[in-house]
């Protein structure tokens, strides 16, 4: 094992997922692990795409969303599927 590689510990179960995944995919369970890592944006990472998309608003609007709106526009998203993902702390 190089340096910089370490192992994880999974259940079977995830193992075989992974593996799963992975070959349907057409890639392996370490790139598959590693895109979901880099690819996933942490709570930070999500809290400062929304200030800075709150930054845009202000500046092409003259003024920031209120909190309602804010809260409309995750509603939306949510049933349209596009914040499965995210976290309740990013709004």
């Amino acid at each position: 094992m190089a340096a910089d590689e370490t192992s994880i510990k999974v259940s079977t179960a995830a193992r075989d997922r992974l593996a799963q995944l992975a070959t349907e995919h057409g890639t392996t369970i370490r790139s598959l692990v590693e895109d979901l890592a880099q690819g996933t944006p942490t709570q930070a990472e999500y809290a400062e795409r929304a200030e800075l998309a709150r930054a845009e608003l202000a500046s092409a609007l003259g003024s920031a969303p209120s909190p309602e709106a804010e809260a409309k526009a995750k509603a939306l998203l949510e049933r349209l599927g596009g914040t499965a993902h995210s976290p309740q702390a990013a709004a």
